[in-house]
């Protein structure tokens, strides 16, 4: 992402970077521990970050609240053409990918809040507290664990 024939005026230090994104140094050292991000060293041995950076991590934090793993946003980032930052279009793209997670996520969460007080198919309570839902502990064999709500 560094460009070698960027002005100084076009990068940003660490410190800026967290200004301008509301995010503490450590994080973005974080993001770019975990490949989400890159810098590059001055003469000085000073990070710097393309102005580019703000974009990216615009994105991670967007894609953070929706609840996207990092290891997904990194993916994502990865199959950008030469890792560029990603534009409109890519924007689209990676947020109709993440839209079939968050749907498959809310319907677990539905389920969760809609059965929460129901027998969560451990085995301890469905024989006696949940005959409409596990007759007769029929989900037993299947393992331990929420059999009902966590289908995983």
């Amino acid at each position: 992402m560094a460009n070698e024939h960027a002005s100084p005026l076009d990068e940003l230090s660490v410190g800026e970077v967290a200004r301008r994104t509301g995010l503490a140094v450590s994080a973005i050292h974080f993001y770019e521990a975990k490949g989400l991000i890159r810098s590059h060293r001055s003469a000085g041995n000073q990070r710097r970050y393309p102005r580019e950076v703000l974009r990216r991590v615009s994105i991670i934090k967007v894609a953070q609240r929706t609840g996207m793993p990092l290891k997904t946003i990194r993916e994502a980032f990865k199959a950008l053409p030469a890792e560029r930052t990603p534009t409109v279009a890519d924007w689209a793209k990676l947020s109709s990918l993440w839209k079939a997670e968050l749907e498959r996520r809310i319907d677990r969460l539905t389920r969760l809040r809609d059965h929460l007080t129901d027998c969560i198919g451990c085995g301890c309570l469905s024989v006696k507290g949940c005959p409409l839902h596990n007759p007769w502990d029929r989900l037993a064999e299947q393992g331990a664990g929420p059999r009902l709500l966590d289908p995983d």
